[in-house]
């Protein structure tokens, strides 16, 4: 069967073997070299505040330099995993919705990339650092509320994690991401007989034509018949959830980014860089 298959369909089918191992060592490789930048970062102010101390002309440099340091200061708040985790993620959701139409591995590898991060995420959610524990970040409706019409008025207050709105949105983020997911194992089984669910999907049960007489085979063919209605059923129901759940992801990415560029410009904050170096500016009146 492979012999006939299209050469080029061919090696889009054995790709996603080479691919997930490429992948994590690169994602691996990406994590080293944030911690490097983040070290000379650290060794590169450590040496600007030793020339600056060297000079006397430069002593009102230094002081003015101390201020900023009492006022605020940058502290690591997202751990390395949990920037794994992110930027895993949306390499992930993007290869799995860019594949959507092809019938290749590459879209269930990618989905069960991405399962396989939710998963983490859940469970890091309690036993992580500080700020990646729902407990820091999930907060109450009526803080949330009132946090979006201080928002509103731009005059939000500040988090070093997770805002209460933010903290929603990563709850709403996990819980449509596995809907996706489920859904699209669910099709998967049903279509292929494959994946973890595929024991839950229904099976047609085959009637062996040597030993079974008229009658039996009648009855086969309608039980035959009545099976394969139940497939067709349920994978258009799985196929449509599966539809439905990723675009909704979509509209809750783009309100995730419209979230961040806010609070980035009302907090003078960089978010998309603290979730590549871990750390952000913690100042006094938070």
């Amino acid at each position: 069967m492979l012999q006939d298959m299209c050469p080029i369909r061919y090696c889009v089918r054995r790709w996603p073997d080479d691919l997930l191992p490429t992948v994590g060592i690169i994602t691996l490789q990406l994590a080293l070299c944030l911690q490097r930048v983040s070290w000379l970062q650290c060794k590169f102010r450590r040496f600007a505040l030793h020339r600056l101390g060297s000079r006397g002309n430069s002593a009102h440099l230094m002081n003015k330099y101390t201020e900023g340091i009492m006022m605020s200061k940058e502290i690591r708040v997202w751990d390395p995993l949990v920037r794994i985790f992110h930027w895993s993620l949306v390499v992930g959701f993007t290869i799995a919705y860019l594949s959507g139409e092809e019938e290749s591995n590459v879209h269930i590898y990618a989905g069960y990339m991405v399962l396989g991060l939710i998963i983490f995420r859940v469970l890091w959610g309690f036993m992580g650092s500080r700020y990646a524990r729902f407990s820091s970040f999930v907060t109450s409706p009526a803080t949330t509320l009132q946090y979006l019409k201080d928002l509103a008025a731009k005059r939000p207050q500040h988090y070093i994690g997770h805002n209460p709105a933010g903290g929603w949105m990563v709850l709403a983020l996990l819980l449509c991401l596995f809907v996706v997911s489920l859904s699209g194992l669910k099709v998967y089984a049903i279509e292929e007989g494959l994946g973890p669910l595929a024991g839950d999907a229904p099976a047609l049960t085959l009637v062996s034509a040597a030993r079974a007489d008229d009658d039996d085979d009648d009855h086969g063919h309608e039980s035959s018949k009545g099976g394969h209605a139940e497939d067709e059923a349920a994978e258009e129901f799985w196929e449509e959830l599966h539809e439905v759940s990723s675009n909704i992801m979509l509209l809750l990415i783009v309100l995730h980014v419209a979230g961040v560029i806010v609070a980035s410009r009302l907090h003078d904050e960089k978010l998309v860089k603290a979730m590549i170096t871990g750390k952000k500016i913690s100042k006094t009146e938070t």
